[in-house]
């Protein structure tokens, strides 16, 4: 059975290689797991991963993580920058931005090099702070299941 073809997104045009500079985020490679779908195994050449389902992923690398309210990831996944507003739950290793939304919780250990947790977004493991001094994370500071209740950056 085929599906019937998606409407194209406002804005949407193909992807093109732009050399050393990033794509905006409109043309990047992209996929999206819906709401109600789920995905196991090993996802390679997204540089965005859309998450509203749940997807289970040992090492994955892309260049953004976006996980809504709906979504869960489990596994472990390296990635430029990433914004948590569902679940994710094993090894986050951000090289840039993590933003922590007030409905996310990421659960396990989180590594970034700069972080933001909106009030009511929660964490509960270890988090690991990167500098750009000292790539290898610094010592864990441990965590308590706590939900944190200001914007940290």
């Amino acid at each position: 059975m085929g599906m019937p073809p998606r409407p194209p997104m406002a804005g949407a045009g193909p992807i093109v290689a732009t050399g050393a500079r990033p794509a905006p985020a409109a043309e990047r490679r992209s996929m999206v797991v819906g709401k109600g779908i789920s995905l196991q195994g090993t996802v390679t050449d997204a540089e965005r991963l859309v998450v509203e389902g749940t997807v289970e992923s040992q090492m994955m690398h892309a260049a953004e993580l976006q996980i809504t309210h709906s979504g869960v990831f489990k596994g472990e996944v390296e990635v430029e920058d990433a914004e948590i507003a569902g679940i994710f739950d094993g090894t986050l290793t951000v090289k840039g931005n993590l933003i922590i939304r007030s409905t996310g919780r990421v659960l396990g250990v989180a590594r970034c090099r700069r972080l933001q947790v909106e009030e009511g977004g929660q964490v509960s493991g270890r988090m690991e702070m990167l500098s750009d001094s000292n790539p290898a994370p610094r010592p864990a500071m441990p965590l308590a299941h706590s939900e944190v209740d200001r914007v940290v950056e």
